[in-house]
């Protein structure tokens, strides 16, 4: 028995140290930003974080490469990453790459901010999409700002330099960088603070943040990132879905077809499709809508244009309705969407309001064409008809109009058979004459 307790010895400490090294390895989820910050981004790192943590990752890895995006969904990613259970090392990688505007915010935010060389920062001043604004710009001087301005600006300065003071990065160039919309190379990003890392590729960046110590919620904590496993978080259709519908150009176009879907569905009842692609286009375009930020007076102004267009076939307005419609359709589409870099562009707006003009404008051309055409239906068709005496009377009658009778006064004496003319219709009575020549329609 003490023969073969060395052996039992031997056995436990290799089963020691195969679990030790398999512990050893470190677990790591890596997200991705690649393109415009929306709603769906917000999402999907809401969900990354929490299945990381799920998962017992041992830290997330953000890779970014952004122009920026919407405030309010970079904001709701700050909190997300601010309030991580687990450390955050944002990279903006590949070479090229940028983390402009509210991906500075995001950098600056993360646990340990990280570049690949040729790649910058910056420029994260918040722009916004209003032409009265514009214009009471082009009165002041060339770098006096607007209240509202000034106003946005201060909170935007005071938000990056309370995230530099957390993460203990350079606060003057955050302000700089918001203030006056400089950026800055990875370099240069690196020698004045503003980021801790700068690496070639993910190799590199866990090889040098290995054993740092970052505080997460207020506690220190150490970057295991030795042996690292990644495992990428893929967005799921939901996500991928909710990435194209809350395109500011998707949600815009899905608006105007859901719109004149229904227009046309109620011109035409039964047609069916147009009715249910209207419905469902207008609906996915407002789920958009309360998704993103908009002005709800361009909305507003957008559907009303619509609605004045859609009139002009019902209300001889002789071209008011539908040239009041068109303004409000483009003063709307422009007021539409509050941060200029994520407006439709102009080639779609100028592109939908000339296809509502001309919709506008065939609805103009068939009313004049239905103005001039001949009357073949209804009373005011009877006059200039043919008709047959259904008796024979002298004043008043009976006569037979297209298989109807009708009661008829005559000045002439009229036989059974008769055939006759209708002169006018007074109400339900019709002023007959008998017929010399041949009318211009058949009973």
């Amino acid at each position: 028995m003490l023969r073969r307790l060395p052996l039992a010895i031997v056995v436990l400490f290799l089963n020691f140290a195969s679990s030790h090294e398999v512990q050893a390895q470190s677990k790591v989820l890596q997200l991705d930003i690649d393109g415009a910050i929306g709603p769906a981004t917000q999402d999907y790192i809401s969900k990354g974080v929490a299945h990381a943590v799920s998962q017992k990752a041992d830290f997330i890895l953000l890779k970014m490469n952004t122009p920026g995006g919407f405030d309010t969904a970079t904001r709701n990613i700050i909190k997300t990453i601010i309030a991580s259970p687990l450390p955050i090392v944002t990279y903006v990688a590949p070479e090229g790459s940028r983390a402009a505007s509210a991906g500075s915010y995001i950098l600056y935010a993360s646990h340990i901010a990280a570049m690949a060389p040729a790649t910058h920062l910056g420029a994260a001043t918040p722009v916004s999409l209003d032409p009265f604004a514009m214009e009471e710009q082009k009165d002041k001087a060339p770098h006096e700002k607007t209240t509202m301005e000034k106003k946005t600006l201060s909170d935007s300065v005071a938000y990056i330099k309370g995230l530099a003071q957390l993460r203990g990065r350079n606060v003057e160039w955050a302000e700089r960088m918001v203030s006056a919309s400089e950026s800055l190379q990875s370099n240069e990003a690196l020698r004045l603070g503003v980021i801790d890392v700068l690496a070639r590729d993910t190799a590199d960046l866990f090889h040098q943040i290995n054993g740092r110590t970052v505080m997460v919620q207020n506690h220190p904590q150490i970057i295991k990132a030795q042996d690292v496993q990644v495992e990428r978080y893929e967005r799921d259709w939901r996500l991928k879905f909710l990435e194209v519908i809350t395109d500011p150009s998707i949600a815009y176009i899905l608006l105007i077809i859901g719109m004149w879907g229904l227009f046309f569905e109620f011109v035409n009842p039964g047609f069916i499709l147009p009715g249910v692609a209207g419905a469902i286009s207008l609906l996915i375009a407002l789920y958009a809508f309360q998704l993103l930020p908009i002005n709800y007076s361009g909305l507003a102004l957008v559907i009303i244009g619509i609605i004045f267009m859609a009139s002009e076939a019902f209300v001889t307005s002789y071209g008011i309705l539908g040239i009041g419609g068109l303004v409000a359709f483009v003063v709307g589409s422009i007021l539409l969407f509050d941060q200029k870099d994520y407006a439709p562009p102009w080639s779609i707006v100028i592109g939908m309001s000339a296809t509502s003009l001309g919709f506008f404008l065939v609805i103009i051309g068939l009313a004049l064409r239905a103005q001039r055409r001949k009357i073949v239906s209804g009373m005011e068709a009877l006059p200039g008809t043919r008709a047959i005496a259904q008796e024979s009377f002298k004043k008043r009658g009976w006569v037979r109009v297209e298989g109807e009778l009708w009661k008829a006064k005559t000045n002439t004496p009229l036989n059974e058979g008769e055939e006759l003319q209708i002169i006018k219709c007074d109400g339900l009575e019709l002023t007959v004459k008998p017929l010399k020549s041949k009318g211009k329609k058949h009973v």
